[in-house]
């Protein structure tokens, strides 16, 4: 069965937990020398955010790429950002999830909802947005399915809008939801560090 793989994988790789600011941080270590860093909300144990890093070609650290949570933009210079800042008014493309969903949002689309149409791409295992009026079009992967090697489900997909704001609800297959589960008790048997001051303990 496929779900144990990357369930397995999480649980051999090296982790090291932080609760700082109501969140608990989950840093991985995997064997080829990827990193993982992932925040949950202590209370719910809703994923905050999800970043990952990879070695360079020359063994350095690479740059961190979100994978949920809020885009981060490069910290440039002074001088650099006020010669290269993106227009505020561009789609900003971005997943945040819920406990039983994965979601995303695209900010400034001010399109009503009957221009847009999002469907499922079966053969190149993605979810495709389009417009009527050609406005926007953008192509996105469910890594998570991806992970836990699963079929895309069309009747998993719906959106709405609302607020200059497109939102995509794909809902979380019962596989997922289950290992989800799973990882949650393991992630909080980790002896986590805690930020707090005079009350710091080291993994």
């Amino acid at each position: 069965m496929a779900v144990p793989g990357w369930l397995e994988r999480l649980r051999a790789a090296r982790k090291t937990a932080l609760v700082q600011d109501g969140k608990r941080k989950i840093h991985y270590l995997f064997e080829d020398g990827k990193e993982m860093a992932e925040e949950y909300d202590i209370k719910t144990g809703q994923l905050m955010s999800r970043k990952w890093r990879e070695k360079t070609t020359l063994g350095g650290s690479g740059k961190w790429q979100v994978e949920v949570g809020e885009p981060t933009s490069p910290l440039l210079g002074a001088l650099e950002s006020e010669l290269i800042t993106e227009s505020s008014s561009n789609p900003v493309f971005m997943r945040k999830d819920t406990l039983s969903s994965f979601q995303w949002r695209i900010r400034n689309l001010p399109y009503p909802k009957e221009v847009y149409s999002v469907s499922v791409e079966e053969e190149q295992r993605c979810c495709v947005i389009r417009t009527t009026n050609k406005k926007y079009y953008k192509k996105f992967s469910i890594p998570d399915l991806d992970r836990y090697h699963l079929p895309l489900d069309a009747a998993a997909l719906s959106f709405t809008h609302a607020n200059n704001t497109l939102i995509i609800t794909y809902q979380k297959p019962k596989e997922i939801l289950a290992a989800e589960e799973q990882l949650q008790k393991e992630l909080k048997k980790i002896k986590a560090a805690n930020s707090g001051e005079g009350d710091c303990k080291t993994q």
